[in-house]
């Protein structure tokens, strides 16, 4: 039996013979079934985002339903989730080819459920102390590793020339789940949705009721029947399947850590602006309410990625990762000319504006950049096999175990981005009454991101 005339299934949902490098193979069955994996693989991620991100819209409204927390206290709550992400982004990279990416992504999405829910019902009690949403917050957090675990699964259905594309619509339709959520949490806080549920809602000052609730709630149902969607209709791959002593040598690669900087730089940036834009703009320009528009940010970021993953297939990642970097230093700088002195002055358009172009450039560097960690890393892992004497299946199957622990690994570091930058600007705007010094920190990140991006993998000599 040819490789292109095997089986889909061998055993349930469990496929043994996979061979996306081969032509035949991949134009039979490969496509199929990884496109099958990619378009389930994408809501679960997407749902995941959205309750990554619930606080960022729940602590703007939390004072508004009876609470009394400090902006800072109100930063903290949005920045908690990227740690215990960033955290949990390091088991949950090895997870795949431990217990299959099917399993894994039923149980990742199904669990999600647990906080919010848990969350619905402490926004309806005032006497809830931070205690406890601090450790909601962190639970919310599972929720960002998830990117880790599906960026791996998704990497092992690929070829290498198609994994820039389908890495960026994974990760980057995933990362509008930021955007649906901040979408999404402002239009259901008006209305009595889970009454039966004891959702009662809180009256405002103008006379309407504040459901709170709803802005957890809502995605139960929703990650319940993609958990489901998840477990009957997704793949685990045997030929992905490696021991946590086969991934951890990846750890050793000094690209790794290098990569792991440039990773931080533009998905950080885009989690954490999404995670803290909000609350920034909220303190800046108290006069707009920005819940209407907070969502176009992460929502252009999350395109921006999909499509830096396709541009970088054409025209090199490296090419596109330093073109961005170099707009967003120039942005940065931009962003100061824009914020209110004293509270006087400041133009909320031109904020705005300068901002939406850090999250497009946030989102094509991030889509660059994984584009880069697939090439360098399939590259280096196969170089290697082969010098040692392997075979080509050896070297491609070492390879793709490398590349799928590498892009957990990074995603991980990438995540603290979302915790850094809005907790930077709470500690600005507490020791100074501005977010200047933060953003002056973020663009010094952003130039010396510039320079290494052109000395390691730029130069014409370059490694």
């Amino acid at each position: 039996m040819t490789q292109s005339a095997l089986p889909e299934r061998s055993s349930g949902a469990t496929i043994t013979d996979w061979h996306p490098e081969d032509p035949a193979f991949w134009q039979r069955t490969g496509h199929r079934v990884a496109s099958r994996n990619l378009w389930i693989s994408v809501p679960c991620l997407l749902l995941a985002f959205c309750v990554w991100m619930l606080f960022s819209a729940v602590a703007v409204n939390l004072n508004k339903v009876g609470f009394s927390f400090t902006t800072d206290q109100l930063f903290m709550l949005t920045a908690l989730p990227s740690v215990s992400g960033a955290l949990l982004r390091v088991p949950y990279s090895f997870m795949v080819p431990v217990f299959g990416g099917r399993r894994w992504t039923a149980f990742s999405t199904g669990i999600l459920i647990v906080p919010c829910v848990w969350l619905g019902f402490a926004v309806q009690d005032p006497t809830t102390p931070f205690s406890t949403f601090i450790i909601i917050s962190l639970l919310c957090g599972f929720a960002g590793a998830n990117f880790a675990s599906s960026m791996a699964n998704i990497s092992f259905f690929f070829p290498k020339s198609k994994q820039g594309g389908a890495l960026g619509i994974n990760g980057g339709l995933g990362n509008m789940g930021v955007s649906v959520m901040q979408l999404v949490a402002p239009l259901v806080l008006s209305l009595s949705m889970f009454a039966v549920f004891g959702g009662e809602g809180v009256m405002q000052s103008d006379g309407n009721r504040l459901f709170l609730e709803n802005a957890a709630w809502v995605w139960v149902i929703p990650l319940a029947i993609f958990t489901v969607a998840a477990w009957f209709g997704m793949n685990d791959l045997a030929a992905s399947k490696a021991s946590l002593s086969e991934q951890l040598p990846v750890l050793k690669r000094g690209h790794l850590w290098i990569m792991s900087l440039l990773y931080l730089a533009t998905f950080g940036s885009f989690i954490g602006f999404s995670a803290g834009f909000a609350m920034l703009s909220k303190t800046q320009f108290p006069q707009i309410d920005v819940m209407h528009y907070a969502f176009f940010g992460p929502l252009i970021g999350a395109l921006a990625r999909s499509a830096g993953g396709v541009i970088s297939d054409r025209l090199g990642g490296i090419r596109v990762t330093l073109v961005n970097f170099v707009l967003m230093a120039i942005f940065s700088a931009a962003l100061f000319v824009t914020l209110p002195t004293a509270g006087e002055g400041g133009n909320f358009v031109a904020f705005f504006g300068v901002f939406l172009v850090l999250f497009l450039t946030a989102g094509l560097g991030s889509g660059s950049t994984f584009q880069m960690i697939s090439v360098i890393f399939r590259k280096l892992t196969m170089d290697r096999v082969k010098a040692a004497g392997g075979s080509e299946e050896e070297a491609m199957r070492e390879a793709a175990t490398d590349t799928a622990a590498a892009l957990g690994f990074i995603s991980a570091i990438g995540a603290i981005g979302g915790f850094f930058i809005p907790k930077a600007f709470g500690t600005s705007l507490e020791m100074t009454g501005s977010p200047a010094g933060a953003m002056k920190i973020f663009l010094v990140f952003y130039i010396l991101c510039v320079v290494i991006t052109w000395a390691v993998y730029g130069r014409k000599r370059a490694s």
